[in-house]
């Protein structure tokens, strides 16, 4: 069945109500943070798939997203980077529909127009956008959690899983088109965003997906994973273990780190007042990112 740009798997289903989870690559899953937390959802609600845009190079630049080679029982198959959806089925309560988004290099009203319109025929009630992005935060402090919400009822729910109300102003994506047009017809809208330090890049930050786990278990009451927990303890032990030989190193950055800490603090409301970063910072960052890499 054809849905704008989609092609949905046939028998399409009937959902109650369904809240719609998405990530954004690759402009807010850094560390793969939110496709790691959306597998991880979709495995454990069972998932099934639900669609999938019908001709992608009508919006991707595959000389950016690249096709990927694989080889099953000896046969050579390409992969083609695509928009995916899945969806989960609840019993006495709404259903989820999943959203692996790629951000459009073409055509991308067309690209929005198609991906809102799904939503809407499937009568979607909320949709949250999450992920993650780098930022000057201390590795010393629980990973920062910002977002936004469309009524004060939710608000009060992220600020119960301290979440930390987003102020940010700049350059955004064309997807966040998706949900301005939500408002318009009364569907509830929040983002999540974890902040996880720059000059700790990593491939998979399980660090990351722990914290926005943290988040949807206190909105949805998911379970938390032992191995994820395990996985995010074992990378903070190692961050700390380098970070800490790097600053006894070079003693003066522990001055830098306590910049890093108080501004943190300020913006988590829990300073006296704001904190400024020095110039100095920055070479910290660079420097310890070269170590860590």
């Amino acid at each position: 069945m054809r849905l704008r740009a989609f092609e949905l798997y046939e028998p399409v289903p009937r959902l109650n109500e369904p809240h719609a989870l998405a990530v954004l690559k690759p402009w807010i899953d850094v560390s793969n943070v939110g496709t790691l937390t959306l597998s991880r959802l979709e495995s454990y609600l069972k998932a099934v798939p639900l669609g999938e845009i019908a001709r992608p190079g009508n919006f991707f630049d595959f000389t950016r997203y690249r096709p990927m080679l694989d080889v099953k029982e000896g046969r050579r198959q390409v992969q083609i980077p695509n928009t995916t959806i899945s969806y989960a089925k609840m019993e006495g309560g709404h259903d989820f529909i999943f959203l692996h988004l790629l951000e459009p290099h073409m055509l991308a009203e067309t690209y929005v127009n198609s991906v809102f319109d799904l939503l809407k025929s499937f009568g979607v009630r909320r949709y949250c956008l999450m992920g993650a992005m780098y930022d000057m935060v201390p590795y010393t402090r629980p990973l920062l959690v910002t977002g936004s919400a469309s009524n004060l009822r939710l608000q009060k729910e992220l600020e119960v899983a301290h979440v930390v109300s987003s102020d940010y102003q700049g350059p955004t994506t064309i997807t966040y088109l998706i949900s301005q047009r939500g408002l318009e017809i009364g569907m509830e809208t929040l983002s999540l965003i974890v902040h996880l330090p720059q000059y700790l890049m990593m491939e998979n930050d399980y660090r990351g997906k722990k914290r926005l786990m943290e988040v949807l278990s206190i909105l949805y009451d998911f379970p938390l994973s032992e191995e994820d927990a395990d996985k995010a303890k074992e990378q903070e032990e190692r961050v700390s273990q380098i970070a800490e030989q790097f600053i006894q190193q070079e003693p003066s950055y522990r001055l830098i780190l306590n910049q890093l800490e108080a501004y943190y603090d300020s913006r988590v409301g829990q300073a006296k007042e704001e904190s400024k970063l020095s110039p100095e910072v920055e070479k910290f960052l660079r420097d310890l990112g070269r170590r860590f890499q």
